[in-house]
């Protein structure tokens, strides 16, 4: 772009989005891709949908992976249960809504009504550091990278 004295003026390149896999989404709506424990370098969990030994402990306690119910329906969500909504979604919905402003019950509605690969891109657009272009974690007020807000 040229400025009016004559001189070019540096315009950077957009930074491309962080994608995120279909795998990382837990059957409550969290993207595990955000989760501090998948971002962090040692002991990084795998997301909900893994199950390894040593996974995060709060992944390895989760009542709603554990869940028989959901192991009941055709989609692998929440939404789709019988039980839904259940006391244990309301209480941990709550508690991210209240510190970490995300719905889990907003994303599973997202997923059902226009599909995962929908949900998929709302999240790469707001789980991506404008600044650095690296993943936001919904745990941190501050870019993990850049430190940014």
């Amino acid at each position: 772009m040229t400025m009016a004295n004559g001189m070019k003026r540096h315009e950077s390149a957009p930074k491309p989005m962080v994608k995120f896999d279909r795998s990382l989404i837990a059957p409550c709506g969290m993207n595990c891709g955000t989760c501090i424990g998948h971002l962090r370098e040692k002991k990084r969990c795998p997301g909900c949908r893994v199950y390894m030994a040593d996974n995060a402990v709060t992944a390895q306690r989760c009542i709603i992976q554990k869940c028989n119910h959901l192991e009941n329906t055709a989609s692998k969500f929440c939404y789709d249960c019988e039980k839904y909504p259940c006391r244990r979604l309301k209480q941990l919905d709550l508690r991210y809504r209240t510190r970490y402003k995300t719905s889990f019950f907003e994303n599973l509605t997202m997923i059902k009504e226009k599909g995962i690969e929908s949900f998929l891109e709302f999240e790469s657009q707001r789980r991506t550091c404008p600044n650095c272009g690296s993943v936001l974690s919904v745990h941190r007020d501050n870019c993990l990278i850049c430190s940014k807000n």
